[in-house]
């Protein structure tokens, strides 16, 4: 066992950790709708209008802010109005990006909204610019928004929603520089600012404008995007991607691979710090803000799935990339507003796993259940203090953190969550309150004695949450976290 210090500053706060940080992305691939969310009203799965409530139930227990849909690439394919109407007459489509399989178009925008609405979130929706039009996203926006006795909004009723959707979340296109067109950035600023023009604020609805970003840390884009921008008014988002990747694959890695791609997640907090400075010289006073639109494992596809389904398991080591990525978007709670992880349910990194009627959460899940006290909270510094890790990345030598982690605090209790990625080695750590004192304190750890551990719809709860007895009391107190953990404290100022 090592030794290690974390020391809370509660009296340096770094900025309120915006809800939308722990946000979900739903696309229209492989079994994500269709399986995942909808299974029709006829389904014997247990269903409120089609929509599979096991999936519903689990994702209200995390308290999901925002839910990103239809895509991905899927978004700058896709005609909203394809999607409305009595079901039995809507259009089949071909979805180019995901196999060529069918798109039946039974989940549509309605559909989105009333899920949305069972899960307690808010819905963020991704418009069409590759082969869409403004005057198409323009119809979308006063489709869903407007309340008084236009075309689109008496259709809107007469498809069985009287009152406006309110949608606040749009964003122009999805990977513009890539499946969304291939623009270069000048060319995709034009763009946006075509579109945005015509996308007013119905109903008095106020939008929150998402303009496409970077993949990566392409800080070109961004500098190129901006400078074509100039002052158009109408933006308040702005978003990049960031996929870790994988190292060995989704059940079969090394230690040193464990490590390998826990380092590649960490990439996250260079990329965000980065392309908020470069924000910054062309928007100061943070007006516009930094979204993390998708991100997460992408390990190759498993075995006996379709492979442009991106189905894949999630181990107890995608369980600490997501619980080290939510710490990053933490702790730079001042310079992120929203992030989405890709995705919800049977694609990448999801949370949500289904097979037929049955249903199972993964690690990733956990994480997410675990974290769900740092919504909201005002973030405060700490330090983590611990030997680190040692391995390899090819013939390379490198390093990992010992210890690292997240503060926030929230009506008087802190959430302290705290990363252990070694593979053996336990850490008793010495946490230390500055500006405060503890009263009690509860904690809940991930963890396995084997590090590859997943759930599976046989064996649902090998991977969970436990309670962890702390003594906790006063302003300096010790905790031992386990190899191979996520904990969070939540302790009483």
């Amino acid at each position: 066992m090592t030794q290690g210090t974390i020391t809370v500053l509660l009296d340096e706060p770094i900025g309120t950790i915006n809800p939308n940080l722990y946000g979900h992305f739903a696309e229209h691939l492989g079994n994500l709708v269709y399986d995942g969310v909808w299974v029709g009203e006829g389904s014997p799965i247990p269903n409120a209008g089609g929509i599979r409530l096991d999936v519903v139930n689990a994702l209200k227990r995390i308290k999901p802010p925002v839910v990103r849909w239809p895509g991905g690439c899927f978004a700058d394919d896709y005609h909203w109005q394809d999607g409305i109407g009595p079901r039995a007459a809507r259009p089949k489509r071909v979805n180019i990006w995901w196999g060529q399989v069918i798109e039946p178009n039974q989940f549509g925008t309605h559909e989105f909204i009333r899920f949305c609405r069972l899960i307690g979130a808010e819905p963020y929706l991704c418009g069409n610019v590759g082969s869409g039009s403004p005057r198409e996203l323009r119809d979308w926006v006063e489709y869903c928004n407007y309340d008084g006795p236009s075309t689109l909004a008496e259709q809107r009723a007469a498809n069985g929603s009287p009152e406006p959707f309110g949608v606040q979340y749009w964003s122009v296109g999805n990977e513009n520089w890539g499946c969304g067109g291939n623009f270069s950035p000048e060319d995709y600023a034009a763009e946006y600012k075509r579109f945005t023009t015509f996308m007013p604020e119905f109903g008095g609805t106020p939008l929150f404008y998402i303009a496409c970003g970077p993949g990566g840390n392409n800080t070109d884009w961004t500098h190129r995007f901006f400078e074509k921008l100039g002052r158009h008014g109408r933006i308040h988002g702005y978003s990049a991607h960031y996929y870790c990747g994988t190292a060995g694959n989704a059940l079969e890695y090394s230690d040193q691979q464990w490590y390998q791609l826990i380092a590649r997640g960490l990439e996250m907090e260079k990329l965000l710090s980065q392309q908020r400075a470069i924000m910054d010289g062309y928007d100061p006073e943070r007006k516009i803000g930094l979204v993390m639109d998708e991100w997460g494992t992408w390990h190759p596809p498993a075995e006996g799935h379709n492979p442009n389904f991106l189905w894949q398991q999630n181990t107890l080591r995608d369980a600490l990339v997501a619980a080290s990525t939510l710490d990053i978007f933490n702790r730079l709670a001042d310079k992120v507003v929203m992030g989405n992880i890709a995705q919800t349910i049977n694609v990448l990194q999801a949370l949500i796993l289904t097979e037929g009627d049955r249903m199972l959460t993964t690690p990733t899940y956990h994480v997410y259940d675990m974290y769900q006290g740092h919504q909201g909270g005002s973030s405060v510094r700490a330090r983590f203090e611990a030997p680190e890790v040692s391995y390899t990345a090819g013939d390379k030598a490198a390093s990992l953190f010992g210890l690292g982690g997240s503060a926030s605090v929230k009506e008087g209790v802190l959430t302290l969550s705290v990363v252990n990625p070694h593979v053996r080695e336990a850490v008793e750590a010495r946490i230390v309150l500055r500006g405060g004192q503890a009263k009690s304190a509860r904690a809940q750890v991930l963890t396995h004695a084997d590090i590859h551990a997943h759930n599976t719809f046989d064996a649902s709860a090998t991977v969970a949450p436990s309670a962890t007895r702390v003594r906790a009391e006063g302003a300096v107190w010790t905790h031992v976290f386990p190899p191979a953990s996520v904990t969070v404290l939540r302790v009483e100022l």
